[in-house]
């Protein structure tokens, strides 16, 4: 509606230059004018000129200022020339301007007074005429009564298209509102979808991909400018080849496809596609395409068996704590008798290791009811250095590993951490760097310091191949490991103890030195040993 007022604008100021114009030629033809006709036309143009520039587009429901501004403008303009006319000049076919007008940007009312209005000035002009001339002047009533009737039926069309016109740019405003948003909340759900989602047509170029899909298929798709050919890369071929079979069959497709990578082993990927219905036959049909990394499937199948073997983990540790304090007194009550030196180191060993079973009945009664970190006492306090070397080397002795080098750098520093728990750390990170180092001097080093933070920090570095990014992205999460022959519960106690200790556990690849080679260091940054830790 606004660019049919901004049209009948133009519109105004183009007839009354028209009509200025007119006059103009007709003074330079030397034929009679009336300077109140000239003065007329000017006075119009300049009135359609500020009406565009300045009246402001609303829905005319009256006589009011819109009106009188632009259709009564007109009407008493067109009134004026008709009765000022001079030769044959017939100003009758403007008043066409008003009645649509009225009859497009107003009410029906509106549409239909303007023209009754434009009718009565017509006929009103014809008696005036036959006023001043009585001779035979029904020609001029009756072209009065026919220009009124046709006026009539000009305004009622162009109301009811224009009727016509407002519904339907009113839906279509509406399903417009509605795609936009359906489309907005289609690609949030598609940025957020731990699947990968490639959307192909049937010449095989991808016109839409989400983040999950540059994570699994690699190769940089992230940075290829949409539409993009999805054979761009060889190691795309199948998946390019499946999006033809799906077009081909019509039907959907599922597959595993090992899919190469930048760097690292190929990665093994489950690709589901499916087409888009269409209406009609004029509608390209595209195809979805779902890819879902078998590893990380696997993953979160993992992390559902630990929901229910967490819960049997609680209750086998409650039924183990009763035995283990039975056998924790009688040995104690059995030491108190014995004399020979060997039964008393026997029973000896048998209180240390079910006190040892009994911190790992806590421990394990702490990650599956994944409780609140205790305060601990103040009392268990290490020294990081001294207690690092100390462990450090049983493990060597103990693992019959060489290679393996100490820098130790936190003199001084204390922390407050379980010294059992520090060693199942120690033990776990430094089997899992045996398992990929090389075997020359330095291969794994062990190394204490104090960080931009100020807090103690442990790393253990090692000389191995990179972690892929899948692997990177799961690493202390349970159940999930890189070999079959792995439980993947050793990162996950790892975090697990970090946490209730209020220290922090992490990964990276770095060079110990520049210029050195890389390695996969896993970092333990300590709280310090003043502050009371709570969780």
């Amino acid at each position: 509606m606004q660019r049919l007022w901004r049209g009948f604008m133009a519109g105004r100021c183009f007839v009354a230059a028209v009509l200025l114009l007119l006059q103009a030629v007709t003074m330079a033809l030397g034929q009679p004018t009336q300077p109140v006709a000239v003065a007329l036309s000017a006075g119009y143009v300049a009135a359609a000129l500020l009406a565009a520039r300045f009246a402001p587009f609303k829905t005319i429901r009256g006589v009011d200022a819109a009106w009188l501004s632009t259709i009564g403008v007109d009407l008493v303009t067109f009134t004026a020339l008709q009765v000022m006319q001079v030769g044959s000049i017939n100003y009758t076919p403007l008043f066409a301007l008003p009645v649509l007008m009225g009859a497009v940007l107003g009410t029906s009312a509106v549409g239909l007074g303007t023209t009754a209005v434009a009718t009565l000035l017509l006929l009103g002009h014809a008696v005036w005429f036959w006023l001043e001339q009585p001779t035979d002047t029904s020609p001029r009533f009756v072209q009065a009564a026919l220009t009124g009737t046709g006026l009539f039926v000009v305004a009622l069309i162009a109301h009811e298209l224009a009727r016509r016109l407002t519904r339907e740019e009113a839906v279509a405003q509406r399903n417009r509102s509605a795609a936009q948003m359906h489309a907005l909340v289609n690609d949030l759900v598609i940025e957020t979808l731990s699947e990968g989602v490639l959307v192909i047509d049937a010449e095989g170029r991808v016109h839409a991909a989400n983040p999950a899909a540059d994570a699994i298929l690699g190769q940089g798709l992230a940075e290829l400018a949409l539409p993009f050919a999805l054979n761009a890369h060889p190691a795309w071929a199948p998946l390019a080849a499946l999006a033809r079979q799906t077009f081909t069959r019509r039907s959907p497709q599922s597959k595993e496809i090992p899919v190469a990578q930048a760097q690292g082993a190929p990665r093994e990927v489950r690709v589901r596609t499916r087409l888009t219905q269409t209406r009609d036959r004029q509608t390209e049909s595209l195809c979805v395409m779902f890819l879902q990394d078998l590893r990380e499937l696997e993953a979160r199948i993992r992390t559902e068996k630990l929901a229910a073997m967490g819960r049997m983990s609680a209750a086998v540790a409650h039924e183990i704590r009763n035995p283990l304090a039975a056998i924790t007194q009688a040995s104690a009550l059995l030491s108190e008798d014995l004399v020979d030196p060997a039964h008393r180191q026997l029973t000896t060993m048998v209180q240390q290791n079910a006190q040892r079973l009994s911190r790992i009945v806590d421990d394990v009664l702490d990650v599956a009811r994944a409780r609140q970190q205790r305060v601990l006492p103040l009392g268990e306090q290490v020294a990081l250095d001294p207690t690092v070397r100390t462990l450090a080397e049983e493990w060597v002795q103990h693992a019959q590993r060489q290679g393996v080098l100490l820098a130790l750098d936190a003199t001084g520093s204390d922390v407050r951490f379980d010294i059992e728990h520090l060693r199942r750390i120690l033990v776990n990170l430094l089997d899992n760097a045996a398992r990929y180092a090389g075997d020359r001097e330095g291969s794994i080093q062990v190394t204490t310091r104090i960080n931009s933070a100020g807090r103690p920090c442990l790393q253990i570095w090692s000389d191995g191949a990179p972690l892929e990014p899948a692997v990177q992205r799961h690493l202390f999460e349970p159940f999930f490991s890189s070999e079959s022959r792995s439980s993947g519960l050793g990162l996950f106690l790892c975090r697990e103890l970090c946490e209730r200790h209020g220290a922090t556990i992490g990964y990276e690849r770095r060079a110990l030195s520049p210029g050195g080679p890389e390695g996969n260091e896993f970092f333990v940054a300590f709280a310090a040993a003043e502050s009371r830790l709570t969780q």
